[in-house]
């Protein structure tokens, strides 16, 4: 039995949420919904069962599906109709009539979404987060869209509205800064460490998840004005605070304004390596970005970089658990992502070590955690791919904006 069986058998049968917690449910990161593209990706590759698929998106939905304001890819109708569409293969009617219902919310949410940005722009104010990122903002919206609507009205004003955050701004106290500086710090408060505000770097709430929806789209042939030149702008930033050490080039995960007037990054290392906010998220967007540009120099630097990366034992001694997030799992899938978009072997080269390593941290894990971004379930999508060689059956590595 593989660890992916392991953690499948533990997690066959969703608990009850607290009656207080009823939004978990539709939490792509914590709940239910989540949880059940493990069962899709298994069923779907025949390893699992239909009935232990629908029982978790059952799970998930026993509260009417939520259309606040405030959700996005991973919370909400957004998250919904993501794992929907997993399961909403073409040569199948599962699920889609109750897709087709839920998508119309997400559409809906997705202009609302950009006409609160749009009033945010027009008053001078500095983004948040969650205005534009990949768990709550725009990109991760966008992303559910391009896979299931690319000619949707809603996903070119999403796309225009990321062109425009890719564009320096003044700002009568900061001066002039990206767009996409947010006014807080990067756990949504206000510090003295961060004071007007940061730039940040990575996929999960930084400039580089939009990069990644851009470039996507761009290799798709959806296009809006702009789009290309910001897919440029971008790289500039990469390269421009891109630090090369012995072991690799590497990115700061934030940059203060400090950071801007110095020209130089308080952080003095490599952080973490992750899909989140490391060097193998940034380099897929970097190789991602250059792939859609038709520039083979640009793609084989970001591609080395990661290679680089990804054989420091410094750097992969810290990876210390399992997770999408900021885990073996999430390193594996962006490699393994980023080895298929290359020419060259190097990255596949790579991929034997980091999949002993998700193995390793899998194999006797002592409870069911069946959270996507941070527990067992996305450890599970991952050694699938890793045994499978293959990419995943149901697209469920969208959601991290790698595939």
């Amino acid at each position: 039995m593989t660890n992916a069986d392991t953690i499948s058998r533990r997690l066959a049968r969703p608990a009850s949420l607290p009656s207080d917690k009823s939004w978990l449910g539709q939490s792509l990161s914590e709940g239910p919904v989540g949880t059940a593209l493990l069962h899709i990706e298994r069923a779907l590759t025949g390893q699992g069962a239909w009935s232990q698929a629908h029982a978790w998106i059952k799970a998930a939905t026993r509260t009417p599906v939520s259309v606040s304001y405030t959700g996005g890819l991973f919370l909400g109708a957004s998250a919904v109709a993501f794992v929907l569409g997993c399961a909403a293969y073409p040569d199948s009617s599962h699920y889609q009539q109750a897709l087709s219902v839920v998508d119309k919310h997400v559409t809906a949410l997705a202009h609302r979404r950009v006409d609160a940005a749009t009033d945010r722009l027009r008053g001078g104010e500095r983004p948040a987060f969650h205005e534009y990122d990949v768990f709550h903002g725009l990109t991760g919206i966008g992303a559910h869209l391009l896979r299931h609507h690319p000619g949707n009205s809603a996903l070119e004003r999403v796309l225009a509205h990321l062109v425009t955050l890719t564009r320096p701004v003044h700002d009568d106290l900061l001066g002039r800064v990206p767009g996409w500086w947010v006014g807080h710090d990067p756990g949504l408060r206000h510090t003295s460490d961060f004071h007007g505000g940061h730039a940040n770097l990575g996929v999960a709430h930084g400039i580089t998840g939009p990069l990644l929806l851009m470039s996507r789209a761009l290799r798709l042939g959806v296009t809006v004005d702009g789009q290309e030149e910001a897919v440029h702008a971008v790289l500039a930033w990469l390269e421009q605070w891109r630090q090369d050490a012995p072991a690799g080039p590497w990115w700061p995960q934030h940059l203060t304004l400090d950071d801007l007037r110095t020209g130089r990054p308080r952080q003095s290392g490599p952080g973490r390596p992750s899909w989140c906010y490391g060097t193998p998220g940034i380099a897929r967007a970097g190789q991602a970005a250059a792939k859609a540009l038709h520039d083979a120099v640009r793609q084989h630097e970001y591609e080395d970089a990661m290679v680089q990366c990804l054989t420091d034992p410094r750097q992969l001694a810290r990876l210390t658990d399992g997770s999408l997030c900021h885990g073996w799992a999430g390193v594996y899938q962006t490699t393994w992502r980023a080895a298929h978009d290359s020419a060259a072997l190097t990255l596949r080269a790579v991929l034997p070590r980091l999949a002993e390593g998700l193995r390793r941290c899998t194999s006797a894990p002592a409870i069911g955690d069946p959270r996507l971004l941070l527990g067992d379930a996305g450890a599970g999508l991952a050694l699938i791919t890793a045994a499978r060689d293959a990419a995943p059956a149901s697209g469920w590595d969208a959601c991290l904006l790698i595939d």
